[in-house]
């Protein structure tokens, strides 16, 4: 049906990665591949997320991060104003995962004037100017990309030593957790 899904790890430790959409602004352009077998468009943001995550495995840490996720071809007047809303319904399935604290659709750091899309003709379609509303509407895809984000936790399972409870004795006590575990979910 023309829908295209693509998702990369845009952060990691404060380690950006390019945007995924390339064209006007971000707008339909398509979606670019990504460089290597880590899931970022750019080899060299990627690798720096790699040593990020290599660094934080070291001192026996943790590291989160954000991944960024664009639909392009998803057709206009899919979802509701109210429950059924496109950002209610992915959000249900994205923090689905335990490690999700966040989700963030379109751009949000803005004033209004700034944010505000402006309706234009391409191409005999109808589209915004702009895509800082992230292809919803009002609950309602509006046949522009759908772009979201979501934001992990670092892993809470770490080899530091940490305080904690001993709950025999009912006392604090330092706890490190051993075996494997992986630094960056």
């Amino acid at each position: 049906k023309g829908i295209k899904i693509a998702a990369h790890v845009c952060e990691i430790g404060g380690v950006h990665d390019e945007a995924l959409l390339d064209g006007r602004g971000g707008l339909m352009g398509s979606l670019r591949q990504t460089g290597t077998d880590f899931p970022a468009v750019s080899q060299e943001a990627g690798e720096l997320m790699k040593e990020k995550i290599a660094s934080a495995r070291a001192k026996g840490d943790s590291v989160g991060g954000q991944i960024e996720c664009v639909i392009s071809g998803m057709p206009a007047g899919v979802g509701d104003a109210l429950f059924g809303g496109m950002e209610s319904r992915i959000s249900q399935a994205v923090f689905a995962v335990p490690a999700v604290k966040g989700i963030e659709f379109g751009r949000t750091e803005m004033f209004g004037s700034e944010n505000n899309d402006s309706f234009c003709i391409r191409e005999g379609r109808v589209e915004t100017v702009t895509n800082n509303h992230g292809g919803i509407l009002g609950g309602i895809s509006s046949g522009m990309p759908l772009v979201f984000r979501v934001r992990i936790k670092p892993t809470p399972s770490i080899g530091r030593e940490q305080e904690s409870v001993d709950l025999e004795r009912m006392e604090p006590a330092l706890l490190a957790v051993r075996g494997r575990h992986d630094p960056c979910i």
